[in-house]
């Protein structure tokens, strides 16, 4: 089976009894989402393995009847898998920053996702600092402040580190304004927040034109609004804005292309 389909049929196979704790085929599938070489072959994606952590852990789908008790091997070999296809994803060889809302309303679950908001905007630190050499990540909400993450922290040191950061309203001018105070170079900006886009004076799409103007870099700029139905903040007349709502394993594909101007 590929790997694709076997992450994707985990559950039932365990609820039919295919995968028994102990039995020969348990080893055989712990032994696929171990092995690096196999997992670049199949280009899975960090994200791909981590939706199917969530969804094998929590016991039962998004729909339906179907439920299944986690087997412990296979949790930890996915739970393994996830930090190997860390370490396959190509960089773009661009300068990003990120910018995490810490809000309290961040736990609430992507749109269609068994992820929460915090859990992706935790991964995709994690990726882009193990990725792209020249990044920087910072958490906001009423103010920015640096958030360090580093290339040895797993995903709980993430989120738990995320939750130490005083919360607040939500404005996300801030990552640019902040950059352009601190000279820092971007050449994108990732905002990941849940629903709320917006509680500031200065609109994000006139603080990244004042950023580009000051520090002569065509910055971009993308919101994610993971759990929102709809938004605007990006002008639309300018092609270094994007707005996003929700977010699933497609939108890496969006974000990298818009990044590399392939859209």
């Amino acid at each position: 089976m590929p790997l694709t389909a076997l992450l994707r049929n985990l559950g039932k196979m365990t609820a039919n009894s295919v995968l028994e704790p102990g039995n020969s085929e348990v080893s055989l599938v712990c032994e696929k989402l171990c092995d690096e070489k196999l997992l670049k072959k199949a280009c899975i994606h960090p994200f791909h393995v981590l939706i199917a952590l969530e969804t094998y852990r929590t016991g039962h789908g998004l729909k339906g009847k179907l439920k299944w008790t986690p087997d412990k091997e296979i949790l930890q070999a996915l739970d393994a898998a996830f930090y190997k296809t860390l370490k396959t994803v190509e960089p773009t060889g661009k300068r990003f920053l990120l910018a995490v809302d810490v809000s309290a309303s961040m736990n609430q679950r992507v749109l269609g996702s068994i992820l929460t908001a915090s859990t992706v905007a935790a991964a995709m630190c994690m990726l882009v600092t193990r990725t792209e050499k020249e990044s920087s990540v910072v958490a906001f909400a009423c103010d920015v402040v640096l958030f360090p993450v580093t290339t040895d922290m797993t995903l709980q040191q993430v989120l738990t580190a995320m939750t130490k950061v005083p919360a607040g309203s939500t404005d996300c001018s801030l990552p640019m304004i902040w950059a352009q105070k601190t000279n820092t170079a971007a050449d994108v900006f990732i905002v990941f927040t849940d629903n709320e886009t917006y509680a500031g004076q200065v609109p994000p799409a006139v603080a990244l034109r004042e950023y580009r103007k000051k520090m002569d870099i065509p910055a971009k700029l993308i919101v994610c609004g993971m759990t929102s139905n709809g938004f605007t903040i990006a002008d639309p007349d300018d092609r270094g804005m994007l707005d996003m709502c929700g977010f699933d394993t497609s939108s890496l594909d969006v974000i990298r292309n818009f990044t590399l101007d392939v859209i």
